[in-house]
């Protein structure tokens, strides 16, 4: 007889009164002959085995405990056991309890038993796991180590920040007890002395880190789900005019009046006009390409889209850029600081531009220039899809943002409005019948008699 089938009725017993509690029994000295070899679990239970290469870290399928709580509101609670992977090691059974919902949402004990089905289904899951432990903190140290780096440099600069600013809301709590009320809770603290796109920004980096956890199995469930964030109002950007563009240029010293004469004119991005080559000029077409882009400590890497793109430039603006090509090989910078190196982004901006900008009393920085060529383009009536090339934008949606003049059309619409209210359109009576005027038969049959 087979070890399977030896099991003393002691052992069924205890099985059977596991089995009706939703909980699973230790196991028996027979079921662990019969299984490979089991790692002992601390507080828990040895696993069954292996399947496709993974230990299994239940032994029987839970239904879970569900109960009412409350007097003024009552809850539905689930309680379930999990288990936790510690740092040792060692794996670590522990009771799960969680809020299901209020007794108006699961009106029966039945629906209440299907919301918590939900939950331990991944518990009973043949692939389940012992989660691994651990604090926000200690997740988020693991994040800004192996996906951090991916991120580019600029995005990183504000990641950790995000970071510092969850750690020292959340930091010592353990990722499996982060829920949707406790980040709720940070969020509206924030709301105080922090503005929403703040805010945003960090439930942004949140998530990032939080899909992360999931992935990783740290936790099963989804802590932003259901978050209320603050509305955010955008709001209205810098914007040169061409009037603005000519005094900017005029008040400026080579090469960096041909440096605002390109950005207005192409829209092409700071990073950008630090990338340039020599050999990324064309004269003979009059074109520009756009093929990697400059970030801080003159870092090269790929345009912000990750996308090379080619534009064409006006035949006064090839002749300006004439002196910056002629002569001169093809991998070299295409403009160049006063020590003769590869401009970078903020410091030709802050020393170059902005004393410029004060000067003149004009607001913004170099991406006003930006704003200011979409307006000129919409202005223009240049379709959308040209506008989307030259500015270098992936969605259609942010180029419509850069614009900021009113378009001919509304103009003209509100002239035609106008137009009528004058004449007194909106209070005129509308024309009224005759008294010898008779009303439309109602049917056919009666018209023809």
């Amino acid at each position: 007889m087979s070890a399977q089938t030896n099991l003393s009725s002691h052992d069924t017993s205890v099985a059977d009164a596991y089995t009706d509690s939703g909980t699973s029994p230790p196991a028996s000295p027979a079921l662990q002959a019969v299984s490979e070899v089991p790692i002992i679990l601390n507080q828990g239970q040895p696993t069954t085995g292996h399947i496709g290469g993974l230990q299994l870290a239940r032994r029987r399928y839970q239904k879970g405990h569900l109960y009412l709580r409350g007097k003024r509101e009552k809850v539905w609670v689930g309680r379930w056991l999990e288990d936790e992977l510690q740092s040792d090691s060692n794996v670590v059974r522990r009771r799960k309890s969680e809020v299901l919902g209020t007794i108006k949402q699961f009106p029966t004990k039945r629906l209440a038993q299907r919301e918590l089905d939900a939950r331990v289904s991944v518990v009973n899951s043949p692939t389940y796991r012992a989660r691994p432990t651990a604090t926000f903190r200690e997740l988020a140290e693991r994040w800004k180590l192996l996906v951090m780096p991916n991120h580019e440099d600029s995005t990183q600069r504000s990641e950790k920040s995000d970071i510092k600013a969850w750690a020292d809301a959340i930091g010592d709590v353990l990722v499996k007890d982060i829920d949707c009320e406790l980040i709720q809770a940070v969020v509206t603290g924030w709301k105080k002395s922090r503005s929403v796109k703040t805010i945003r920004n960090r439930v942004a980096t949140f998530r990032l880190i939080w899909d992360k956890a999931k992935a990783w199995r740290y936790v099963a469930h989804t802590a932003y789900e259901g978050l209320d964030l603050p509305d955010y109002i955008r709001e209205e950007q810098p914007s040169f005019t061409a009037a603005d563009v000519k005094r900017i240029i005029a008040a400026s010293k080579a090469p960096y009046d041909t440096i605002w004469r390109l950005v207005a004119e192409s829209g092409i991005r700071r990073g950008e006009v630090c990338g340039l080559n020599v050999g990324d000029v064309d004269l003979a077409n009059h074109t520009i390409t756009v093929k990697r882009s400059v970030s801080k400590k003159r870092k090269l890497k790929s345009p912000k889209n990750g996308k090379a793109r080619v534009f064409a430039v006006s035949p006064q603006l090839a002749e300006k850029l004439r002196p910056y090509v002629k002569g001169r090989t093809e991998d070299e910078p295409l403009f160049l600081s006063k020590k003769g190196m590869r401009l970078e982004p903020d410091n030709f901006v802050k020393r170059h531009l902005k004393p410029i900008l004060k000067k003149l009393e004009l607001e913004g920085a170099a991406h006003a220039f930006r704003h200011g060529n979409a307006t000129l383009l919409d202005s223009l009536r240049v379709s959308l899809r040209v506008r989307q090339d030259r500015l270098g934008h992936a969605d259609p949606k942010t180029t419509m943002l850069y614009t900021h003049a009113v378009s001919e059309d509304d103009r003209s619409t509100a002239e035609q409005l106008g137009a009528l209210l004058e004449q007194g359109f909106l209070s005129q009576d509308c024309p009224k019948l005759l008294p010898e005027t008779k009303t439309a038969p109602e049917s056919v049959s009666e018209a023809i008699a």
